[in-house]
């Protein structure tokens, strides 16, 4: 599939070190809230030039070595969400305008499907595909989609609109072929 490269885990191995069972690990790797801050450091590591954000409350995760600020978000069993995570859990409302200020802020999405731990597919989504899909009705009221809707019609019309989104996505290893 185009646009997206996989990160793959020894769960044998990380049930030993972190001498744990590997249901122990599979619980917590397909988990979105606890697993994120692990995958933005994979992220990092596995590609040289890539920094992490200087905190949790910065806006973004990861920096691209061109400077352009990414969000790394988890495809759960729930779906995926591209609205800032203060609209997101129980009593948080969506906001139109704290939505398009964190797109106004970013140069797009890293998604990663923890759902097929330990082979997780990763996506980078440029921004702009945000953008055209919220506007077109594609995303949920929530600026929300599932996982479902997500793999089988936003997968094949993601687009890389520019050269810079084009370096950032060919420095993660997005096969283009």
């Amino acid at each position: 599939m185009k646009n997206k490269f996989r990160i793959s885990w020894n769960e044998q191995e990380l049930a030993r070190a972190m001498r744990v069972k590997v249901e122990d690990v599979r619980e917590y790797f397909m988990d979105g809230r606890r697993v994120s801050f692990i995958i933005e450091r994979r992220l990092k590591w596995d590609h040289p030039g890539w920094q992490l954000a200087p905190s949790e409350g910065a806006g973004y995760d990861l920096l691209d070595p061109t400077g352009g600020m990414w969000e790394v978000r988890s495809i759960t069993g729930g779906g995926v969400y591209f609205n800032p995570s203060n609209q997101v859990g129980s009593g948080r409302k969506f906001n139109e305008e704290g939505f398009q200020a964190k797109l106004g802020g970013v140069k797009g999405f890293i998604l990663t499907d923890i759902m097929q731990f330990p082979d997780m597919d990763v996506y980078v989504v440029p921004v702009q595909n945000v953008l055209r899909w919220h506007a077109a009705g594609q995303l949920g009221a929530n600026a929300k989609v599932s996982r479902a809707r997500f793999l089988k019609n936003l997968v094949p019309d993601i687009q890389y609109p520019d050269l810079d989104s084009k370096i950032a996505a060919d420095s993660m290893g997005v096969d283009r072929t």
